[in-house]
């Protein structure tokens, strides 16, 4: 089983004990997580490709993970193709933040969390419930 998680590179620094705190919930139920802004630097010039290879990872996983905590186009770009192929879709967001209704709304599943532990929390409630049972 494997997630892709959508978060903007300008804000994954910002993100850092969020993104722990998911990559341990994911890792708990046994599932992958392929964060692309971790995997490739962003260099004029290689815009296309890559687009490409982000969207072949989306394609090569089974849902989507997006942190819209920090909106971007990104993340919109990504979403968006994950629902034109039909793949489930998990919103996360902080608390304090208002809901980007677009991103929301082709969102499958919601987490609003308070802080790390949290988020820890309800992904892993979220992915016991979810995810087929071995």
């Amino acid at each position: 089983m494997k997630a892709y998680v959508s978060v903007d590179h300008n804000s994954r620094k910002k993100l850092s004990k969020e993104i722990i705190a998911l990559g341990m919930a994911l890792s708990t139920a046994s599932v992958e997580q392929y964060i692309f802004v971790d995997k490739f630097t962003f260099e004029e010039g290689q815009e296309i490709e890559l687009v490409q290879k982000a969207l072949k990872e989306i394609d090569n996983s089974n849902f989507v993970i997006v942190e819209t905590t920090y909106q971007t186009v990104t993340s919109s770009v990504e979403v968006g193709y994950a629902k034109a192929k039909r793949k489930p879709i998990v919103y996360l967001q902080h608390e304090s933040v208002a809901i980007s209704p677009i991103l929301y709304g082709l969102s499958n599943f919601h987490i609003k969390y308070s802080n790390p532990k949290d988020l820890f929390d309800q992904m892993s409630e979220f992915l016991k419930n979810i995810l087929p049972q071995q």
